[in-house]
């Protein structure tokens, strides 16, 4: 008769067995290598009761508490860092476990305790491992949205510091204008030709101060959502003759062409606040201008699109990088070494404080439209050029009654010149 088996010792046994042990080598084990806070031997009693629970009753669930407790004690240098310490907590438990069991017990003990308690210890770590992230997740959301609040505070300071100093300065040079504008008076009375050239550069001078002020006053209304427009019947392309017009002088300085081309739709009536469309397509031109070589070339184009007239600005300049081509439409966003720019509006490379284009883009949306820059580089010798394109929509109707039947009078008058006007109109120096 073959002897029987003589049952093994029960998992729970085991446990409350290398219990001692095994709580002695994980505490001195983790805690020599990650200054663990006071309370870690309790920490570890109630992990050992909730694992022994686990075996058990063989539901694993039983350690979630403590797992849930462990990950979200992350500190802030660990979730900084990406460090999951507690996935390192379980792992280093499993091997010191199979360390105990093999100092402990017997061979068949430590394989009856080891078939029991790894699948618990797997469990674990694929729990901690979604707590862990999830923690991580939200302390990324976290600062995420404080950054976001410390930027959004920053750029309500720098929109309060422009208005402020847009507006606190406008009054003196109100009073520069006054007295330069008696002493010219005087110079002129006098027949003093050099005083009337000194003064004609002090002239200058307040234009630009004038103009840059007004700019950040603008910037000012348009952060603060404070831009209102005066919807008028107007043609894109009489803005552009105007425009071409006006850059003729500084065109002929500058050895530069101009080519405005009549499309489809330029000759439409829409309802735009023309004068804010004409400081846009300005600052658009004169960008084109500024980043243009001499002998340059510059080219005004569009097109109908659904809803929108399409213009298109081309020039043959230095072009934009790709990193840079957003940067452009922000609040100062100079590209390069302010050191390296001028002062002057129109000249080559000239300066300026960066809200040309940011203006731009704020009346454009704030009509409902859209503007951006496409460049194959940045390149001082090659001169790849860039090409803005910008939207405006094409509004035929007002909220304005009155206004409306001057826009269909308006139509109706001009109606055959659109029809027959298939001109190109090109300005060359």
């Amino acid at each position: 008769m073959p002897k029987k088996k003589s049952p093994g010792m029960p998992v729970q046994k085991i446990l409350r067995k290398i219990r001692p042990e095994w709580i002695k080598h994980v505490g001195r084990d983790l805690a020599r290598g990650m200054d663990v806070r006071a309370g870690f031997e309790q920490q570890l009693d109630r992990f050992f009761d909730l694992l022994e629970q686990s075996v058990t009753t063989g539901d694993p669930a039983w350690m979630d508490s403590i797992l849930l407790d462990w990950a979200k004690s992350s500190t802030e240098s660990n979730l900084e860092e990406g460090l999951y310490h507690v996935s390192f907590i379980i792992n280093r438990m499993i091997a010191l476990t199979i360390q105990v069991a093999n100092e402990t017990l017997t061979k068949q003990q430590s394989i009856d305790l080891l078939a029991a308690i790894i699948p618990v210890y797997t469990y674990g770590l694929s729990v901690v491992a979604r707590y862990e992230m999830e923690t991580r997740v939200a302390h990324i959301s976290d600062e995420m949205q404080r950054v976001q609040k410390q930027l959004e505070r920053i750029d309500r300071s720098k929109s309060a510091f422009i208005s402020v100093a847009a507006h606190e300065l406008k009054t003196p040079l109100t009073l520069i204008e006054g007295y330069a504008s008696m002493m010219d008076d005087l110079a002129r009375d006098a027949r003093d030709s050099g005083m009337g050239k000194l003064l004609a550069g002090v002239n200058s001078g307040i234009g630009r101060l004038r103009a840059i002020i007004d700019d950040m006053i603008d910037v000012s209304m348009i952060d603060n959502n404070l831009l209102r427009l005066n919807f008028q019947p107007a043609q894109v392309g009489q803005i552009v003759d105007v425009l071409r017009k006006e850059a003729e002088p500084v065109m002929q300085s500058r050895r530069l062409q101009i080519d405005a081309t009549e499309f489809e739709g330029s000759r439409q009536w829409i309802y735009v606040d023309t004068q804010r469309i004409t400081q846009a397509l300005r600052n658009v031109i004169n960008n084109a201008v500024k980043y243009t070589p001499d002998n340059g070339k510059i080219t005004i184009s569009g097109r109908m699109l659904p809803g929108f007239i399409e213009i298109v600005v081309e020039d043959t300049g230095i072009g934009i990088s790709q990193e840079h081509q957003s940067i452009i439409f922000e609040k100062f966003g100079q590209v390069g070494s302010v050191g390296l720019h001028s002062s002057g509006k129109t000249k080559f490379k000239g300066g300026g404080p960066g809200l040309g284009l940011s203006i731009a883009r704020g009346i454009l949306e704030a009509h409902g439209g859209a503007i951006w820059v496409e460049s194959p580089g940045y390149d001082e010798k090659a001169y790849p050029g860039s090409t803005f394109h910008i939207l405006i929509p094409a509004r035929t109707e007002s909220a304005d009654p009155e206004m409306s039947r001057l826009f269909d009078t308006l139509e109706k008058k001009f109606k055959p010149n659109v029809e027959t006007n298939t001109s190109t109109h090109n300005t060359a120096s």
